[in-house]
């Protein structure tokens, strides 16, 4: 019997470290919580900032907690948005990506790389992954079993760890082809 996990769309979004926090909000800054998302220890901020690109400026929300290297998360749309080509992804591998500026109410931060385009991926803790079959880092087809809409997403990442719950991660460009409004589910399919 297959695994069924929750399909979430990932909106643009950015994490910052600790210095670029205080750079943009002021010396002694802290996030604060706005509300839990599905992975536990994470959080949407209240604190926003403005993403500058050259062509144009999106005001984004800041996850929380901070990070070890400061990114922005965006759909392809809002890439050409902005006027930027961020690679495709996973989270955390920044390097020789694109760059932007970071506006923020005490100060700006001018991000050399660090805008991508998050890889699609599923979240699982062990037990589950084990269930389904599938191993960390492994690269799976997940049906999104939408009436209207269904379609296998092909190149999705599995995340494995005991801190986290079952949730499937796409952008908002993603779900839109998917039609996910509500509650929408998929499945690994081999």
């Amino acid at each position: 019997m297959s695994e069924r996990f929750i399909v979430e769309t990932s909106a643009r979004h950015l994490h910052v470290t600790e210095e670029d926090l205080e750079t943009l909000f002021g010396k002694g800054a802290k996030l604060h919580y706005k509300k839990e998302l599905s992975q536990p220890g994470q959080y949407a901020c209240e604190e926003r900032v403005d993403v500058v690109g050259p062509k144009k400026t999106l005001n984004m929300s800041i996850i929380g907690p901070c990070r070890p290297s400061t990114q922005v998360e965006i759909a392809l749309t809002d890439a050409r948005t902005l006027g930027v080509t961020p690679p495709v992804r996973e989270s955390g591998d920044v390097e020789n990506s694109a760059p932007c500026k970071l506006v923020g109410p005490c100060g700006e931060v001018e991000l050399k790389q660090g805008v991508i385009a998050a890889k699609r991926h599923v979240h699982l803790d062990p037990e589950t992954a084990e269930k389904i079959g599938v191993k960390d880092k492994e690269i799976v087809s997940v049906k999104i079993d939408n009436p209207g809409r269904a379609l296998v997403f092909g190149d999705v990442v599995i995340r494995v760890s005991p801190s986290f719950r079952p949730a499937m991660h796409i952008d908002t460009d993603e779900a839109n082809a998917a039609g996910c409004s509500g509650e929408v589910w998929g499945e690994v399919v081999k």
